[in-house]
């Protein structure tokens, strides 16, 4: 699994203009699920997005995970993450899971988040989605587990 992930001041996500999914101060996540994805790589993704350090502490170091600031965690669902653009002007998708099995790792990954976090919000996967935040820093991780 890769996850672009920014830390944000608040995010939102909408589809058709119903907004949902929104957060405050916390972690902003584009999620694409590859084909050899499985639910220990989606574990092993939502450990990292729980614990990596990626807020200031008192000195403004990057020393605080998510949890300790109480941030949110938005999910959305991003299959051009799983494109392959080393070649050519145009991407290829032949690493990205077929659609059943990226929407069914999705929702683990949201539910098994709502599950280890009270925070959490979240987009709909297939959709025609917008996604309006504010990066804060900018501070951007690509994560793949």
């Amino acid at each position: 699994m890769r996850a672009l992930i920014q830390r944000v001041s608040q995010a939102r996500v909408s589809v058709a203009g119903r907004e949902t999914g929104s957060i405050d101060q916390g972690l902003a996540v584009l999620v694409g699920v590859e084909r050899d994805d499985d639910e220990a790589r989606a574990d092993k993704l939502l450990h990292k997005l729980l614990h990596y350090r990626v807020f200031g502490d008192a000195d403004g170091k990057m020393n605080l995970n998510l949890q300790q600031v109480e941030g949110g965690l938005m999910l959305v669902s991003q299959f051009t993450l799983a494109a392959d653009t080393r070649k050519g002007l145009r991407p290829s998708f032949s690493s990205a899971a077929p659609p059943a099995e990226g929407e069914r790792l999705y929702h683990y990954l949201v539910e098994a988040a709502k599950a280890r976090w009270p925070k959490v919000a979240c987009g709909e996967f297939g959709a025609d989605m917008q996604v309006e935040l504010i990066n804060d820093g900018p501070v951007t991780f690509l994560l793949e587990s």
